[in-house]
């Protein structure tokens, strides 16, 4: 960061501008004053990491690696006291200074949000094929530590012990289930194959079978027997787990996937951190695809000679050039297209620390076709690193779909943003750093960094855009079929694409509308279709939060006039942290 964008975001030393309760900003001597905002945010941050070992072991902070949070009814009680506790304290507090502020407005909203979903039963109820307990739970190994014989040894104890959080969070969907609480059968069905899968039933890799192998050779003949004998414990947990889904949960389940107006509307809140028009966005979703795909055909004339899609993507399917055969080389060439991302533009867009000009790309322990990113630890002594579980019989990749995913999930997507959050400790308190991301505005901004990329020029070879464009329109039908059917909209009489013209949104017509607007393969979308309809609102902010960040860019460009310089505007944006897109807004408003 240059000097003035600091000189921006905080203020000199000897002399601040506090709010005060009453909204009105005073001048203060900052000597004097203790930052009692920040204060309240570290120790909710050092409260957490005690409080639940899996976060520590996310964010890096060692001493929590062999224990299990508490997923009990009492331990999801406790959980929501120690928020309601930090949100009076914030509401008691007075901001020093704008920096604060923010600081104090993001964390109310986030926190006032995990408020509402305790008392709505959706965070204790929830079963879901990407974001329940049970995903959670397993995930965890893929972040801990494996270069010590002690790092092993906490894996064999948290293998070993795993049946406790499974029996806690099978108590809880009960608890729940006896008020009626309870997730739609296909999210509980989702999550029994996944299971089989993680555990060999299924005629896929074993997971708990590929970390015993992942010891290292040099490793002693205890530890290896130690995390044998608890992947085969952690085994047999995770399929009883999955049998009484199966047997006890799943038959009790509604069919009904769409979980109506008033649960969607706090769902999108908690994913955007911003109020929408619900149905505007899905009315805007149209508009947006058929944009989006006018784009296409033109680029499909200038490839194959015609407007078909199709052709066009099956054109750059089949060019040799466009092929990468295996799944390490596929990794190997994100790699190289992530470090030259790096370095062509730290310091010439984009401020960038060396602490975080590295990313790590990594091939996923598990198979179901997700990618995802994870930030680096306090220390950046762990990378951020960007995942692929790349899906069973996968060894051949189209890299002109993928060029803008690498910008996507590494820089200036998401890497650029938690990484720089994480290393920005003068701007940001721990809480802000480590804790705070809302899907809205960090997936938003990675589509916008995609769009970015588009502008600088890195998209100018005709196939590499394409692949932005398939991105982009496959991100448009979330928001149309995410919103459409889980407050079971009516398809437009008069869409352009003839599609069930005036019927009523169903799962049925969800994966129709994919398959034939989608270039991605059938067990892909089928997973798509699965997190959709079990993660409501999720899936519409990637695009939904591209157009706020395009809007507040918008917004910034007409209050300065000839002054507003882009880069200046992206660094005043990253310098507030991870936030709700409404008060994001608001923010760049006072700058």
């Amino acid at each position: 960061m240059d000097a003035a964008s600091q000189a921006r975001a905080v203020d000199a030393a000897s002399q601040v501008r506090a709010v005060d309760a009453a909204g009105q900003v005073r001048a203060v001597d900052a000597v004097s004053q203790v930052r009692a905002v920040d204060a309240i945010a570290e120790r909710y941050v050092e409260e957490s990491t005690a409080r639940y070992p899996e976060l520590a072991t996310y964010l890096g902070v060692p001493g929590s690696d062999d224990r299990w949070s508490d997923y009990s009814v009492d331990g999801h009680a406790d959980r929501i006291s120690h928020v309601r506790k930090t949100i009076a304290a914030l509401h008691s507090t007075s901001p020093i200074d704008e920096r604060e502020n923010i600081a104090k407005e993001a964390m109310l909203e986030r926190l006032g949000l995990e408020d509402e979903l305790y008392d709505a039963h959706i965070s204790t109820s929830r079963v879901s094929v990407i974001a329940g307990a049970a995903q959670e739970i397993r995930s965890i190994f893929d972040l801990m530590p494996v270069d010590t014989e002690d790092a092993w040894h906490n894996i064999a104890t948290r293998l070993r012990t795993v049946g406790q959080p499974l029996r806690q969070t099978r108590e809880t969907l009960q608890s729940e289930a006896n008020e009626g609480n309870i997730s739609a059968v296909r999210q509980i069905k989702g999550t029994v194959d996944q299971i089989r899968s993680w555990t060999g039933q299924s005629g896929n890799d074993d997971f708990f079978a590929g970390l015993v192998a992942r010891v290292p050779a040099e490793m002693s003949a205890a530890v290896r027997r130690e995390v044998a004998d608890g992947a085969e414990r952690a085994r047999d947990e995770f399929r009883a787990f999955g049998i009484w889904l199966k047997d006890e949960l799943a038959p009790l389940a509604p069919s009904l996937d769409a979980v109506g107006e008033q649960r969607y509307a706090l769902d999108s809140r908690q994913f955007l951190g911003a109020t929408i028009d619900l149905e505007e966005t899905y009315q805007w979703g149209w508009q947006e695809l058929r944009r989006i795909q006018d784009e296409q055909r033109a680029i499909a004339r200038q490839l194959v000679g015609s407007d078909n899609i199709d052709e066009a993507s099956a054109a750059l399917d089949a060019d040799p050039a466009r092929r990468i055969h295996g799944a390490a080389n596929f990794r190997d060439w994100m790699q190289q297209l992530a470090d030259q991302a790096v370095s062509d533009l730290a310091g010439t867009h984009f401020d960038m620390p060396e602490e975080i000009q590295r990313i790590q790309c990594c091939l996923a322990p598990t198979h179901d076709g997700v990618i995802y990113y994870t930030g680096p630890s306090e220390d950046f002594s762990r990378p951020g690193r960007m995942w692929w579980a790349v899906p069973d019989g996968i060894d051949d990749f189209s890299t002109w779909k993928e060029v803008t995913t690498v910008y996507h999930e590494g820089v200036p997507g998401h890497h650029l943003q938690i990484a720089q959050n994480a290393y920005n400790k003068e701007l940001l308190n721990r809480w802000q750093r480590q804790l705070c991301f809302v899907s809205g505005h960090g997936e938003g901004w990675a589509l916008y960094a995609e769009r970015l990329m588009e502008d600088l020029g890195y998209l100018a070879d005709p196939g590499n855009k394409m692949g932005m464009l398939d991105a982009h329109a496959f991100r448009a039908i979330r928001v149309i079929i995410d919103i459409g059917m889980h407050l079971q909209l009516q398809i437009p009489a008069d869409n352009p694409w003839r599609f069930r013209p005036g019927e009523r949104w169903t799962p049925t017509a969800g994966f129709e509308f994919l398959t034939a607007n989608c270039s991605t393969d059938e067990p892909t979308l089928r997973f798509e279709l699965d997190r959709y309809l079990g993660w409501p609102g999720q899936a519409p902010s990637y695009k939904v939060g591209e157009r706020i960040w395009l809007e507040a860019r918008d917004e910034a460009r007409a209050r300065k006039g000839a002054d507003f310089n882009l880069r200046q505007f992206h660094a005043d944006a990253l310098n507030l942290g991870s936030l709700g897109l409404d008060p994001l807004r608001h923010a760049l408003a006072r700058i």
